[in-house]
């Protein structure tokens, strides 16, 4: 099995969450080192969301562990999770609208002290142009693309240890989806980790050092993101194939699997 060559800072074992009655997560182990880039693939209702709301605390664990920073995080609120530096951008453009940029960043870091909460507000604007240029606007007055940036911009104030990011392609043009890949590129070199939850594959296989794939509720595939024969395999998960790779002579599934 494929490691990231560093303790982790986020360790996930046998982890199980439900919706009421409904069990979506089976089990899942996954682990996120520093400075890593991991990526969460899978089919539609494969459980990635699931699983980002489980480790940030906006859904219930029923078993299994979830260790942050050395930290368990079973029993604490969202809000305990967020102070000890993990940061969760929800898909879907989730701003303010009827607020400032500013005003929407000044939230994001709404426990920090003032001087501080202003620098990091201008750092995570110096991220993106684009919205920095209508600080002063209203979040209705920004292109869904831009809502999806200022999105990601209020997990930056917070300079998280571990950036969690559902679907940040959702709604940016071919370039805006570069520029939010390469901000991660960019956290990463100061010592900021990310699982990223995407559906455009190719380019968060690019920017990724290792992929998970999901497939009803359970790990499918964890492997390095350059392995060769990697695409064809995912190809199978979310096509519901058994998992298969030849490399040389050897061909095995299990080589794929947690």
């Amino acid at each position: 099995m494929p490691t990231s060559g560093a303790e982790p800072l986020l360790a996930i074992e046998g982890l199980e969450a439900s919706y009421g009655k409904i069990a979506v997560l089976h089990g899942v182990d996954l682990h996120v080192g520093g400075g890593e880039i991991v990526t969460l693939l899978g089919p539609n209702g494969a459980g990635k969301t699931t699983l980002l709301r489980a480790i940030s605390g906006l859904l219930p664990v029923t078993a299994g562990n979830v260790r942050f920073d050395h930290r368990e995080l079973g029993r604490m609120t969202p809000r305990e999770i967020s102070r000890l530096g993990l940061a969760h951008v929800i898909e879907g453009h989730r701003v303010f609208t009827q607020q400032t940029v500013t005003d929407n960043l000044l939230l994001a870091g709404y426990n920090l002290p003032r001087r501080e909460r202003k620098a990091r507000i201008e750092e995570a604007l110096s991220y993106f142009p684009e919205i920095a240029a209508k600080r002063h606007q209203p979040g209705s007055a920004l292109s869904g693309g831009q809502q999806q940036m200022l999105a990601v911009a209020q997990g930056l104030v917070r300079r998280p240890k571990l950036l969690l990011l559902d679907e940040p392609s959702a709604g940016l043009s071919p370039v805006l989806v570069d520029r939010v890949l390469d901000v991660m590129v960019q956290l990463t070199a100061l010592g900021t980790a990310v699982l990223l939850v995407e559906q455009l594959v190719d380019k968060a296989l690019a920017a990724s050092n290792r992929v998970y794939a999901l497939d009803q509720g359970r790990v499918a595939l964890h492997e390095r993101a350059g392995e060769p024969g990697l695409r064809r395999a995912l190809e199978q998960v979310y096509l519901g194939q058994p998992i298969e790779i030849t490399d040389g002579a050897t061909s095995s599934a299990a080589r794929f699997r947690d």
